[in-house]
């Protein structure tokens, strides 16, 4: 038999109008979903003017509109803060906004930030022209030299930032020499942990501070819903130098007579209280509930993915090294990659399925970018889609593509050339993918191929 819910009725007659908007709903109802709901609600009804009083005031924890908080968008904070071994975290609207307001809340107008060169080209546009309109100053340094790490750092330095995996590159940081530089100066080390996921890599585990993710990619997964993740490791002690920190252990204008420290160091995040009730608040980059289901939804599968597309990818990374028409393949996962060692030592669950590989380059700008966008336009099952840690198999071209914007010294830097082409490998079967790329790449022609295009060089 099944038991049908008692029926409310209201305690006095409706009209058709107030029946149409109000009818067969109470807020102060919970249903037992099996899973997360979609909380799909701007704001939320309090339960009278005194609570919504010490909510304004966080005095209270509670839900007050979708712009800084959302019940749905919180299972997803607190299911990727306890991935990363994190005390909390802020979900947003994408991973540009996971950086942005992991960094603003760091940083402020003539203050400074030490970040990798390796990173993704729409990072790189952030930090040095965006950051640069607001006053806050970045130095770029080769994210394998310690050294420039520490020279670089000031007295108004706020924070180190890199990618545990570079994109595209697949550089594999050394996150425990870099975190010890940030120990040094005394600023937490804020890793993008983006490519690599909680699965593959724990950044706690290795020094760092505060974590974010484009969810977009291999949390979510399935290449349909935008997010990004902000989480605080719980390691840097914003207390130990309140100087440094008065957005945080000074009073805050948003919680009477206090801090944030005061107010959440003992039960929560002062850093992501901070991230939410100022930047997200502020700027409003939400997370979308029913993105945040979505993403949600991917989390569940995350190792068993990741699995499937490490192996698929160092099976096409060995593919690809053997191969003639390829001049050389950027995959930690190879023996040859300079990064190789430090894969085993930060990757030991596999790594990375985003990579790139160089097809050999004449030296004429317009013939490189013929070579690839011929080998591209081949290609059958690898899609040309400006995305990563989809199901699908995704191949981009990065200098003219998602680092486009970057200077010719700047893509060296990086080590990306014209006819550097990024993978990102997919959930497809595996033989499949390297029958792709074997038939785009048996039709390069013979004189730019390895070997022959040298001597033709040479003569």
């Amino acid at each position: 038999m099944v038991c049908m819910p008692e029926q409310t009725r209201p305690a006095a007659p409706r009209s058709f109008a107030t029946a149409q908007v109000q009818a067969g709903f109470d807020s102060g109802i919970a249903e037992n979903t099996a899973i997360p709901s979609i909380h799909q609600s701007n704001g939320f009804e309090f339960r009278s003017l005194a609570e919504a009083r010490d909510l304004f005031a966080l005095r209270k924890d509670g839900n007050i509109y979708s712009r800084a908080a959302n019940p749905t968008v919180l299972v997803f904070e607190r299911r990727v803060a306890e991935l990363e071994g994190g005390i909390a975290a802020a979900g947003v609207a994408s991973g540009q906004a996971a950086v942005a307001v992991a960094l603003l809340a760091l940083a402020k107008q003539g203050e400074h930030i030490v970040a990798a060169r390796q990173l993704y080209g729409g990072t790189v546009d952030l930090l040095q022209d965006t950051f640069a309109d607001w006053g806050i100053e970045v130095t770029f340094v080769d994210q394998d030299d310690l050294a420039a790490w520490r020279a670089a750092v000031r007295p108004t330095t706020r924070a180190l930032f890199a990618e545990s995996i570079s994109n595209p590159i697949a550089q594999v940081l050394d996150l425990g020499a870099v975190a010890a530089v940030a120990k040094e100066a005394g600023v937490p080390l804020v890793i993008d942990n983006t490519v690599a996921t909680p699965y593959l890599q724990r950044a706690k585990d290795f020094g760092a501070d505060i974590v974010v993710h484009s969810a977009t990619k291999f949390l979510g997964g399935h290449g349909t819903s935008l997010g990004g993740v902000v989480v605080d490791l719980g390691t840097f002690d914003f207390t130990a130098e309140p100087e440094r920190w008065p957005q945080l252990t000074q009073t805050y204008p948003r919680v009477p007579d206090g801090s944030l420290v005061e107010r959440f160091g003992e039960t929560g995040s002062p850093y992501i209280a901070l991230v939410k009730t100022k930047y997200v608040h502020d700027l409003g980059p939400s997370l979308s509930a029913f993105n945040a289901f979505q993403l949600l939804q991917g989390l569940e599968t995350l190792d068993l993915r990741m699995e499937r597309h490490t192996a698929s990818a160092l099976t096409v990374a060995r593919f690809l090294e053997t191969h003639p028409a390829v001049s050389r393949v950027h995959h930690p996962g190879l023996e040859s990659s300079p990064w190789h060692a430090q894969a085993q030592t930060y990757l030991p669950d596999g790594v990375s399925s985003v990579f790139a590989f160089d097809l050999p380059a004449t030296g004429d700008a317009e013939a490189d970018f013929r070579l690839v966008e011929a080998f591209i336009s081949r290609l059958q099952v690898i899609r040309l889609v400006a995305n990563i840690g989809d199901a699908r198999s995704l191949v981009a071209h990065p200098s003219s593509m998602t680092h486009s914007h970057m200077s010719p010294t700047q893509l060296a830097e990086a080590h990306i050339g014209p006819t550097t082409v990024r993978l990102s490998i997919g959930l497809e079967d595996a033989r499949d993918i390297v029958d792709d790329l074997a038939r785009a790449l048996d039709q390069v022609p013979a004189a730019q191929r390895r070997g022959e295009l040298a001597e033709s060089v040479a003569r």
